[in-house]
């Protein structure tokens, strides 16, 4: 009910703010009114969902502009099985911007993205700037996170941050941080981290970053690359990437033995002219000495004005299995007001040799009617077919109103 509240709270501020003409405030956002339906794969029932999406931004509150809000949440109703309305409240928030020109304030709920970890947060986060070459950085509040039908959190569940990072440079960005979760149970993440990324020569882009779990005294993740375009149609990336599963410490999962899983990967990406571009990339994958090798190739191809076509391919064999997949897209504007497009998706895939060869398709159909600037409605309708289904259809059809 918590999170209904909240949802109407957003609706209701958009719509007041909407209706205030002697305030100065620019409000702006998007309401997508949607209706989808599908198979619930965990009760095997039919679904069929009302929705709406409500976004929110709010400016120019005071005459310097430094005060801002903003917003997005979602109501659902399931108008098939008579369930109880599902709400959730995925951000809103206030900014405050350069307080005495150092000093950065944001209350209310937010996405905290840090290299130690990342959470959403009821709570603040604070940034102190404009005092020499480092900036920092420190957040803290409730620990946010939802289950499959309603949010989750408990009551000890909190979250709390701090980092320091470069700025300034115009070619380099770093940063250096820490993260700390906890719950009913006690500290239940305790993380360094870091990220890194430069510019050289006008056409290389060396970045990094990792992550370190204190409990467990190991590197979580690492991951380092490098990016060469010789011009500005080519860009060739390699990267290199590790990552040693962690749980947080209060969870039974914290005591049982997990794999290393590395990855090395080579790409290239090339446009041609403006009707035509190509990417291909190979991928080696090690899951703790058993290994597989991934290729993917794909092209964009535009053969006449307003039509686009995309075709890829992925090959897999090794370790868990073997794949061959492809994928067809094709868009066509008609008009300036109406784009159509459609897709086939093709797997043949081997999980284990004693059932063979099995295959998964998906085939969809869309459309994108702008009826004003601000005004548009798009439908969308798949079919997918597998080992488990000989069909499942699902779609959603939308209408999306800017103000």
């Amino acid at each position: 009910m918590a999170l209904k509240r909240m949802f109407c709270l957003l609706t209701g501020v958009s719509l007041l703010l909407a209706s205030s003409a002697a305030w100065s405030a620019e409000v702006h956002g998007r309401s997508s009114t949607q209706f989808t339906w599908f198979n619930d794969i965990f009760t095997e029932k039919k679904q069929a969902e009302l929705g709406e999406y409500l976004s929110l931004s709010v400016t120019k509150i005071d005459k310097d502009n430094k005060l801002s809000i903003q917003g997005y949440g979602r109501l659902t109703q399931d108008v098939r099985n008579g369930d109880d309305p599902k709400g959730r409240l995925y951000y809103l928030y206030g900014d405050y911007s350069n307080l005495y020109d150092k000093i950065d304030i944001r209350l209310g709920r937010q996405f905290v993205n840090y290299a130690a970890g990342s959470a959403l947060i009821d709570g603040g986060k604070i940034e102190l700037k404009n005092i020499g070459p480092v900036a920092f950085s420190i957040m803290g509040g409730r620990n946010v996170f939802f289950s499959l039908d309603s949010e989750a959190t408990r009551a000890q569940d909190f979250a709390f941050g701090v980092a320091g990072y470069l700025t300034g440079y115009r070619n380099t960005d770093a940063e250096v941080s820490y993260f700390m979760k906890f719950d009913k149970d006690g500290i239940a993440r305790d993380q360094l981290g870091a990220t890194f990324k430069q510019y050289m020569f006008n056409s290389l882009k060396v970045y990094g970053n990792t992550r370190f779990d204190m409990p467990s005294e190991t590197f979580s993740e690492v991951m380092a690359g490098v990016k060469y375009f010789p011009i500005a149609d080519l860009v060739m990336t390699g990267e290199w990437y590790q990552s040693y599963p962690t749980f947080d410490s209060t969870s039974i999962y914290s005591v049982f033995a997990v794999s290393r899983y590395q990855e090395g990967v080579f790409r290239v990406d090339y446009t041609l002219n403006d009707k035509i571009s190509a990417n291909i990339g190979y991928s080696k994958q090690d899951f703790a000495g058993e290994d597989a090798d991934v290729v993917e190739v794909g092209c964009r191809i535009r053969p006449i004005e307003h039509l686009n076509v995309t075709l890829s391919y992925d090959h897999r064999n090794g370790y868990g299995g073997r794949l061959n997949g492809g994928i067809a897209e094709v868009s066509y504007e008609a008009t300036k007001k109406l784009e159509v497009a459609g897709g086939l998706h093709h797997d043949v895939y081997e999980r284990d040799k004693l059932t063979g060869d099995e295959t998964a398709r998906k085939y969809w159909l869309g459309g994108k009617y702008k009826i004003k600037d601000n005004m548009s409605a798009s439908v969308r309708v798949e079919d997918n077919v597998n080992a488990r289904y000989k069909e499942d259809y699902s779609g959603r059809m939308a209408f999306n109103l800017d103000f």
